[in-house]
């Protein structure tokens, strides 16, 4: 009897030591992004995929909605709580750095040379000093969605190729009620939405220009060129009547409805549209400018480990960014969203560039530029008032730009003053 006691204590002693180590060894960490549903979904099948690889790490991931995010997550992370993995706007990035919420990748797991050597180029801007701060699973560029139901019904064969086929398609497609309303747009206008960016880094280019010289630190789109490419975009809805930056509020919310022929957007949209059933819609590049000239932006959300991690939630956190930023990773979240590989190896492969929805914006990343935004939100927001301005105040192109460029010139030196 005796000696079956000593096995039984021995055993149980032995399993609770075994249940205190699991406990020890089992880790969970928080990963935290804005609310979009197809980025959820895809985040969802990664999470799985990990912890089925790494039995002893969990990932509970929490998500809100865009407006509240950035606010959420400034609170959070200087009181120790929140997201150990955190998604962020390229742009964001020196807001995180300034104020501590993110802390360097370790240069032993993610080495800078091989970083650049596998990434797109774009990627750099997460670089500082000798170590990355961030990096995406995936990346953006525009294109230009079409409608093909009302295409048909307009008799337009296919998409345009230059900004003049844009205004005449949009023409034959915009429709009015006997007030002079629009019911119907040609095509989505909103400097809300993507359009800062396609007048910023295309337009602007387009007509000849360069939106900002000395590594995106002086303004230069206050020339001939940026003021023909404000003429162009505030004459849709001044001069053609094609298009209303009021119309359903917001541009993507129209195009959704079916009730607007063409709609520039990034290829993050691609996952809702797939889900919208009796809309017919295709994918081309974006339409040239005069004389040909090509230009397109490229964006992208990164994921970086915040200054929470410590210890064995900063490894734990480690193999995750190793995971998100594999190969694997940016196949799922394309086929799950609609986002670009960041790496050319995933983004490259005969079956991305040659389909009819990814390829078109697999080919803009040739010719992409990426803004080197100081204050993202800062800046747009100028650019919305630019043109507001001559709009609903009647300002003129030359003296609303003037007025933009200035502002935003102040921005840029007080952020690197």
């Amino acid at each position: 009897m005796k000696t079956l006691r000593k096995y039984i204590l021995g055993a149980a002693t032995a399993a609770l030591m075994t249940t205190g180590a699991t406990s020890v060894s089992a880790v969970e960490i928080e990963y935290w992004q804005y609310f979009y549903d197809a980025r959820v979904t895809a985040m969802e099948t990664l999470i799985g995929n990990f912890e089925k690889a790494n039995p002893d790490i969990t990932v509970k991931m929490s998500h809100f909605p865009y407006a509240d995010y950035r606010t959420k997550v400034a609170a959070a992370i200087p009181a120790g709580e929140g997201p150990d993995v955190v998604q962020l706007f390229y742009g964001w990035l020196n807001d995180y750095v300034d104020a501590k919420l993110i802390q360097p990748l370790p240069a032993s797991e993610f080495p800078p040379a091989e970083i650049e050597a596998q990434f797109f180029p774009m990627v750099s801007a997460m670089r500082r000093g000798d170590n990355y701060m961030a990096l995406p699973t995936a990346v953006r560029s525009l294109a230009l969605f079409y409608n093909k139901r009302l295409f048909e019904e307009a008799g337009v064969e296919g998409p345009p190729a230059n900004l003049d086929e844009l205004v005449e398609i949009a023409k034959k497609i915009a429709k009015h009620d006997g007030a002079g309303n629009l019911t119907q747009v040609g095509i989505t206008v909103g400097m809300t939405a993507q359009d800062h960016h396609w007048f910023r880094e295309v337009l602007v280019r387009q007509f000849g220009g360069d939106p900002y010289t000395g590594d995106y630190k002086t303004v230069n789109y206050n020339s001939d060129s940026g003021k023909k490419a404000l003429e162009f975009y505030t004459g849709l809805e001044k001069n053609h009547k094609v298009t209303a930056t009021n119309f359903m509020d917001e541009p993507q919310a129209a195009f959704k409805a079916g009730r607007a022929g063409m709609h520039i957007d990034g290829s993050f949209r691609i996952g809702s549209l797939k889900k919208i059933r009796g809309l017919k819609w295709g994918v081309a590049e974006l339409p040239a400018g005069p004389d040909g000239l090509q230009s397109n932006y490229s964006s992208y959300w990164v994921n970086g480990i915040t200054s929470k991690a410590q210890g064995e939630k900063f490894d734990a956190a480690v193999k995750f960014m190793k995971y998100v930023t594999s190969d694997e990773a940016m196949q799922i979240w394309l086929d799950t969203v609609g986002e670009l590989p960041a790496k050319p190896s995933a983004a490259l492969t005969e079956k991305n560039a040659n389909d009819p929805v990814f390829g078109p914006f697999i080919k803009g990343l040739a010719y992409a530029h990426t803004t080197k935004f100081a204050n993202e939100s800062g800046q747009r927001q100028i650019l919305m008032d630019m043109v507001q301005r001559t709009d609903l105040e009647g300002q003129s192109v030359a003296d609303s730009i003037a007025q933009a460029a200035e502002a935003e010139q102040k921005l840029l030196d007080e952020y690197y003053k």
